[in-house]
């Protein structure tokens, strides 16, 4: 389960976080923040989805993760000091964030010492996480890796059981799919229209539908 920084603190400690955030708000498609600003903020994702963006070694910009409420966004700006943002964060939808500059954290770290043990819970799911895609990319096939990205986002956007009356909506392309699964769009286009035929998605400009979950999460657990 992914931990979350506000939840995991003590009420008191979390509602001195709040107010003295800034209220950030962003339109889909907003730069929240650039690769290599200056990281001195941590935002705490109130409403919305926000996407990672990284920068690959030819120039190439791809989608590391995708994020949404209760989830921290550029927390190294929580840890290590001096370094600039190692990635650009967008809003997906309409988003807000609570932006908490490093220097109110620190004063907020050593009046609260738990602070620190739900910081090193945080990074540690993030490491968890990365671990965890690590050892797919290696070990399991790309059409079940793209299977398990539509499910890492779906449980992003899950309200309620999804039927064709009710389906789950993803706002990403299948070009952002494959980013995310590490590999490419023919490959997404592929297990896509599988699952259409399936009855699992319905497909449309620019997103995807998800109108049976537990199908689809049924073959995200195949190894091939």
């Amino acid at each position: 389960m992914p931990v979350h920084l506000l939840e995991r603190l003590p009420e008191e400690t979390a509602s001195r976080i709040v107010l003295g955030a800034r209220r950030r708000r962003f339109d889909r498609g907003t730069i929240i923040f650039h690769e290599g600003d200056p990281a001195d903020t941590v935002h705490v994702v109130r409403r919305g989805r926000v996407a990672v963006e990284g920068t690959t070694p030819l120039g190439d910009t791809v989608i590391l993760t995708v994020l949404g409420p209760g989830d921290m966004v550029g927390e190294l700006a929580l840890v290590a000091k001096e370094q600039p943002r190692s990635a650009t964060v967008i809003a997906l939808e309409t988003a807000e964030t609570l932006a908490i500059h490093r220097a109110d954290f620190a004063r907020l770290r050593r009046e609260h010492r738990e602070t620190d043990d739900v910081i090193i819970e945080v990074l540690a799911e993030q490491v968890r996480r990365l671990s965890v895609h690590v050892m797919e990319a290696l070990h399991v096939s790309a059409p079940t890796r793209v299977r398990r990205r539509l499910m890492f986002v779906a449980d992003l956007y899950l309200r309620q059981e999804a039927t064709p009356d009710n389906p789950i909506t993803i706002p990403l392309t299948q070009e952002q799919i494959a980013q995310l699964a590490g590999t490419t769009r023919p490959t997404v286009n592929e297990v896509l229209a599988e699952e259409r035929d399936l009855g699992a998605v319905v497909l449309g400009r620019g997103r995807i539908e998800i109108v049976d979950l537990p199908a689809l999460r049924g073959r995200s657990e195949r190894l091939r």
